[in-house]
């Protein structure tokens, strides 16, 4: 009888595994996966700072629906259940999901949890919700920004330098654009080359860059307009105010005795979620690793082989963390930086690599011909 795999999360972590898990057992292995998620579509959010701006991807293209990508395999073999998990029984190996207005128990053989992470302040960076939920505040902040005469961003980390890039790139010249940086230089966590190079481009597309400068309460006022209280004292009044500093782990569903203080999922060197026998946490829910595409993507590989593994009565291999420290972004829509440990990324690489965000990807993951 083939064994009940059940992933919770319909974003890249989760999609790109049941992909992964459905094509290697399809020669060597039984098993069916069912998928439980809100989202009727994965959503493609590493485009979400360019998808802000009117007129980008008017034709949906950073939505891709789940269910098609899945098509070719019979009910035996993959299940979608829409639905919200909301609890999590170890001992009878359940899912308790929301489906509608009714709940549901999902039996598992074995489960992987990758509900991801969300924004402090529910903005589309993230998914939120159903997928109707996130495209409406998509779509509604694209509205604000077309209105907005004066925007604030706030953190330059990679978020905000990105929104900031792509606000100046559209409106440098017409619409006032601060971007507030708590610390000394933008982009803290990168090399300082790095920050010089956005810094640079930011400025060349019309955006204000303000350092140690630190949100420290934002006031909707009688007229709409936002007041933004920095730590020094000094209050900034704008049109509309993108925070894209914090986020939090969408891990309500599972028992306490498996989080951290933090709210994330704790995991060993294997991937499984300390203290359980057979339930795993991969991406941003984990403890793991910072959130970061990349590292996401190493861990669903890893994850899948090793649920086949230990299907076929073989030993799980540890996963192995990946030491040197390397990220890269756009600034705008005809730039881009980067680095690999200390090896800064040549410019026209950066730009190159991330000139599309990636989207191609999308259809690729939820298709499975990238695996």
């Amino acid at each position: 009888m083939a064994k009940n795999i059940v992933i919770i999360g319909g974003s890249h972590a989760g999609v790109s595994t049941a992909q992964r898990l459905l094509k290697s057992a399809s020669t060597s292995t039984s098993v069916k996966v069912t998928l439980i998620t809100p989202n009727s579509h994965m959503y493609w959010n590493l485009a979400s700072p360019r998808g802000l701006i009117p007129g980008n991807y008017e034709k949906d293209e950073l939505f891709l629906e789940i269910k098609s990508g899945f098509k070719q395999y019979s009910s035996d073999r993959f299940e979608l259940v829409l639905g919200t998990a909301v609890g999590l029984d170890e001992a009878s190996q359940t899912v308790t999901v929301r489906c509608a207005e009714k709940e549901k128990s999902v039996a598992y053989d074995m489960l992987v949890l990758a509900t991801g992470s969300r924004t402090l302040d529910s903005s589309p960076f993230k998914n939120i919700g159903t997928t109707e939920e996130t495209r409406s505040a998509l779509k509604d902040l694209q509205a604000r920004v077309e209105a907005a005469k004066s925007i604030i961003v706030a953190g330059a980390g990679v978020t905000g330098v990105e929104v900031a890039g792509e606000l100046g790139s559209a409106f440098g010249k017409e619409k006032k654009i601060i971007l507030l940086a708590p610390g000394p230089r933008v982009l803290e966590d990168m090399l300082e080359v790095n920050s010089d190079i956005a810094t640079k481009e930011l400025q060349r597309l019309g955006v204000e860059v303000q350092l140690k400068s630190r949100v420290k309460e934002s006031v909707i006022g009688g007229n709409g307009q936002y007041e933004i209280i920095l730590s020094s004292g000094t209050t900034i009044t704008t049109d509309l105010y993108i925070p894209t500093f914090g986020l939090a782990p969408n891990s309500s569903y599972v028992p306490a005795k498996f989080l951290t203080s933090q709210g994330f999922v704790k995991v060993d060197e294997f991937l499984q979620v300390t203290g359980t026998k057979n339930i795993w946490a991969i991406g941003d829910v984990s403890d793991l690793e910072q959130s970061q595409w990349i590292k996401a993507e190493y861990q669903s590989a890893h994850l899948a082989k090793n649920l086949i593994r230990i299907l076929q009565n073989q030993a799980p291999q540890a996963y192995k963390k990946a030491t040197t420290p390397m990220m890269g972004l756009s600034v705008g829509k005809d730039m881009g930086t980067g680095h690999y440990g200390n090896w800064r990324i040549p410019t026209f690489v950066a730009r190159y690599l991330r000139k599309t965000l990636f989207l191609e990807k999308l259809t690729e993951i939820v298709t499975g011909t990238a695996f």
